[in-house]
């Protein structure tokens, strides 16, 4: 096995959320290599040109298309092929579709690297995660997906929004599947360690129920009106990713809601979903069980069964 390069990533999937996230990431100077590979090479050479020709205002590095071959040094592997969400389309629907492009994609990948990490972000991305562990054989830390940052993400920026305040003081989580039946996890929201009611009425919003309601909701349609308004979602992803290899490159033990299979906290196993991690050089450290109310808990559990359903259906032990 070749030595594993910290400062390299590939990108595999090179349509509007691959070349986003390399823009993303050439923008950010993490790393000092990415070599971008898509099944139509000429898309792969076209958007490493383009990109490349903007390093003269960033900072140098090398970025160009490739084949599986050349991710033998890679440290992170960020896979985004498979079809896009259509609108009026669920992740969820994608299933069958991306199921099968992964089972060309992923031995391919552990073909050529075993000791890189694997960033899942082709959705659904709870399935493909748990399809990526599957054909990888890459030890559990080392293989999760984007899950439900971009929607943490969107709801810190909506309740930024809707209190007048810094969004990045917000802390509160999505938890679950990255799709319909994602959890809000309202109960341990806070707003710099006040309570988020409290500081609601802080700001002279006393009407919490429909509120968090209503802002639960706008976050789990935000890609659905994002699609049907320009076809597909990417800039926000794309800059989760980034986020999400910063965490990975830099060391930093930041808790971020990543999918990862679960392995038993709040009675949950053998599916991948959401839950707040640690994320550090290598992959996601542990899981950390936030406080849930029994609502909360009861909405987790289906959000795990939903999955599991699918999973059976794919993995029939």
């Amino acid at each position: 096995m070749a030595m594993i390069n910290s400062r390299k990533a590939a990108i595999v999937g090179c349509g509007f959320v691959g070349s986003a996230s390399a823009f993303a990431l050439m923008e950010s100077s993490l790393f000092s290599e990415i070599v971008m590979i898509d099944a139509d090479k000429n898309k792969a050479e076209g958007e490493a040109l383009d990109i490349s020709h903007g390093l003269p205002f960033a900072k140098p590095m090398q970025l160009y298309a490739g084949d599986y071959e050349d991710i033998r040094d890679a440290s992170i592997i960020i896979v985004t092929a498979g079809a896009g969400q259509k609108p009026g389309e669920t992740r969820l629907d994608l299933v069958k579709k991306n199921v099968g492009i992964f089972s060309s994609i992923i031995p391919e990948i552990a073909k050529y690297n075993q000791d890189a990490i694997l960033l899942i972000v082709a959705n659904p991305v709870d399935i493909l995660t748990y399809t990526a562990a599957k054909l990888s054989g890459y030890p559990q830390n080392r293989v999760f997906g984007s899950g439900t940052v971009l929607d943490t993400a969107r709801l810190k920026y909506l309740l930024g929004q809707h209190l007048g305040v810094d969004n990045r003081s917000v802390h509160a989580f999505i938890i679950g599947e990255h799709g319909d039946s994602e959890i809000a996890a309202w109960s341990s929201a806070n707003v710099s360690g006040i309570p988020l009611d409290k500081f609601c009425e802080m700001r002279g919003h006393f009407d919490h129920e429909s509120s968090t309601r209503r802002i639960a909701e706008n976050v789990k349609n935000s890609a659905y009106e994002i699609i049907e308004k320009k076809r597909a979602t990417y800039y926000g992803i794309a800059m989760s990713v980034r986020r999400i290899c910063e965490a990975i490159v830099r060391d930093e033990k930041s808790i971020l809601p990543v999918s990862s299979i679960q392995t038993g906290d709040f009675d949950i196993s053998g599916v991948a979903l959401s839950m707040p991690s640690i994320v550090g050089k290598n992959g996601v450290e542990c899981s950390v069980p936030i406080e849930l109310n029994d609502e909360e808990q009861k909405a987790l559990k289906a959000s795990a069964d939903t999955l599991k359903k699918i999973i059976e259906d794919i993995f029939p032990e």
